[in-house]
C-alpha cells in the first residue's frame, strides 16, 4: 500500500512513508492487563530495551525536512533491530 500510494502521488510532490514501530514502552500494555509485557520481551530486541514513543516521533520528524525529500515508498523500522 505504501509503495502504490507513493507512486500514485509522487508527481504531486507528496511523499508516502510507513513507520513500523517495534515494541514501544507505552501504557497500552498496562491497559491490556500486562504492564510488564515490554520488559519481558527485551531479550528478543537486539538493542536489549523497548523503544520510547519519543523515538518514533523523532523518526517521523527526520522525514519531514527537505533533507529527506527523496525518501518515499518505503517503510522505516523503529524497532531496535527486531
Amino acid at each position: 500500500m505504501t509503495i502504490g500510494l507513493a507512486q500514485e502521488v509522487a508527481d504531486e510532490g507528496i511523499r508516502v512513508v510507513g513507520i513500523r514501530p517495534g515494541i514501544i514502552d507505552t501504557e497500552i500494555h498496562a491497559k491490556g492487563g500486562e504492564p510488564e509485557c515490554g520488559k519481558q520481551l527485551e531479550s528478543w530486541i537486539p538493542v536489549k530495551r523497548t523503544g520510547k514513543a519519543g523515538e518514533v516521533a523523532e523518526a517521523m520528524l527526520w522525514l519531514m525536512p527537505d533533507g529527506a525529500s527523496c525518501v518515499t515508498g518505503s517503510t522505516l523500522d523503529v524497532s531496535g533491530g527486531r
